[in-house]
């Protein structure tokens, strides 16, 4: 195994080998849900590109240990420390205590990953199973003069570095002290950069979840969480922390400023952030009231692997855009991929002795796409290059069930469900046969201009129960 794979780390603003503190060993940390509300597609964009890394690393020959935290407290409505905790704030819509609300929006949270074919993470730890270790990180950051008492909470001061914005350009003068929304400055805060790391009884006093501490009765900030149990789990080092890009700032600089304060040492090498996923009014977000779950998309008859797909053709480092035109086309393009693969014979009695070679090309092609910074358009454009080779129909079966436990897409079990459902509807392959010929004598028709042979071909389709329609991704039928 060789550490080939090129990251843009966000520490450094630039592309880097990536190469683990442990040869053939990653500890990757994600930052989790706060499970007060349904995630949006536009955060499970986020956890599809998180997984495609981790899948990416261990077919790389990688040991990955990945850790992601569930957050069930302590992340309140704005990031500058202000406003309802997101918990109660969910607990009051639905008239439900936080651990009822907390319970079923993990569960809702894990059953959308399922749809995706998301892994699960090795290690899931809600934030309420750990109050005793973010009490004891406190206690080392005050201990070493990190961390204040005001106002009855606790505060990290970020006085004490030498550097703080290490994630971003920002400096003191263009903070704004609230990220996500128009709020007022804590006055407790010695500095506007400070943050809290635990809340007592002195703020909010309808907060539900309250726990014993030395500073009084309380609950933990919200960034304290991540910092404590990526230490817990992973140890004093990390290779790689992933997450959306609006948690880089404050969050991930936050955790940064913390773990490094109570480490004494640098802690993770490498960042690495998904840009957001938009709409036609910008990014997707529950503050918006009305969003978009990916059991919505189902609702309305999007197989989840076409959102996964689409999510894979663009660079987990652009902006993506989302209009149901552009998933629609993205529909055409599955179902026409899964349609070749349909159509190679899966018993067939070939000798892959002569193709092993082209196998390792193909392998080695797609190792090229994916360690360009995980650039999975040029890997999918690798999948489809190599079904219009001459390598054998087991080769390239072979070639697709590779590709497939990165790309994750239930290519091989789609194809299989399509010949079922096509020999259910009595369209054996020979007739299948005559169907794609015909589909293409009517391309090379309109590429004639001959339009009313192409109309001819489409009406004689017709008579026999078949339905075709063209689509930016090529003609795709299906029975009447």
């Amino acid at each position: 195994m060789e550490d080939n794979l090129n990251l843009y780390n966000t520490l450094t603003r630039k592309v880097e080998r990536f190469i683990p503190n442990t040869p053939g060993k990653v500890k990757m940390y994600t930052c989790g849900p706060t499970v007060y509300h349904y995630a949006h597609i536009g955060n499970l964009r986020s956890y599809i590109m998180e997984d495609v890394l981790e899948k990416f690393l261990r077919f790389s020959g990688y040991e990955v240990k990945r850790v992601m935290n569930i957050t069930d407290v302590g992340h309140l409505s704005s990031d500058a420390d202000t406003g309802e905790d997101k918990m109660l704030k969910g607990a009051k819509r639905e008239h439900k205590t936080v651990m009822e609300i907390a319970k079923f929006y993990t569960d809702a949270f894990f059953s959308d990953c399922a749809k995706l074919n998301i892994k699960i993470p090795d290690v899931v730890e809600p934030a309420t199973n750990c109050i005793a270790d973010f009490i004891h990180m406190i206690e080392g950051l005050l201990k070493k003069g990190y961390a204040y008492q005001a106002g009855g909470n606790i505060y990290f001061d970020t006085s004490k570095l030498s550097e703080y914005y290490v994630l971003g350009n920002q400096n003191a003068e263009e903070l704004a002290v609230g990220v996500r929304e128009s709020v007022t400055e804590d006055e407790n805060k010695r500095s506007k950069t400070d943050f809290v790391l635990w809340f007592t009884k002195s703020k909010f006093e309808d907060q539900e979840l309250k726990w014993e501490s030395p500073w009084g009765v309380g609950y933990p900030g919200w960034h304290i969480e991540c910092s404590a149990i990526s230490i817990k789990h992973l140890g004093d080092t990390l290779d790689i922390h992933c997450g959306g890009i609006d948690n880089a700032f404050p969050h991930h600089t936050n955790e940064i400023a913390q773990s490094e304060s109570y480490l004494g040492h640098k802690w993770c090498n490498y960042w690495m952030h998904i840009l957001h996923l938009n709409d036609s009014t910008g990014k997707m977000s529950k503050s918006k009231g009305d969003f978009l779950t990916v059991s919505l998309l189902k609702e309305k008859g999007y197989d989840p692997m076409v959102y996964r797909m689409f999510c894979l053709q663009s660079h987990y480092r652009k902006p993506l855009v989302f209009t149901y035109e552009a998933l629609d086309n993205m529909v055409s393009a599955y179902n026409k991929l899964v349609v070749r693969i349909a159509a190679l014979e899966e018993n067939v009695e070939e000798n892959m002795e002569g193709e092993r070679e082209k196998l390792a090309q193909f392998c080695a092609q797609f190792l090229e796409a994916m360690n360009d910074d995980l650039n999975t358009s040029q890997a999918m454009t690798v999948l489809y290059d190599m079904l219009k080779t001459e390598a054998n129909d087991a080769t390239k079966l072979a070639a697709v069930d590779m590709f497939d436990e990165v790309f994750s897409l239930g290519l091989l079990d789609a194809a299989k469900r399509m010949k079922e459902e096509r020999s259910g509807a009595g369209l054996d392959e020979e007739i299948v046969g005559f169907i794609e010929q015909k589909i293409a004598e009517r391309k090379e028709a309109k590429k004639a201009k001959d339009f009313a042979r192409a109309d001819a071909i489409r009406e004689e389709l017709a008579a026999k129960g078949i339905a075709i329609k063209d689509t930016r991704e090529g003609t795709i039928w299906e029975k009447m």
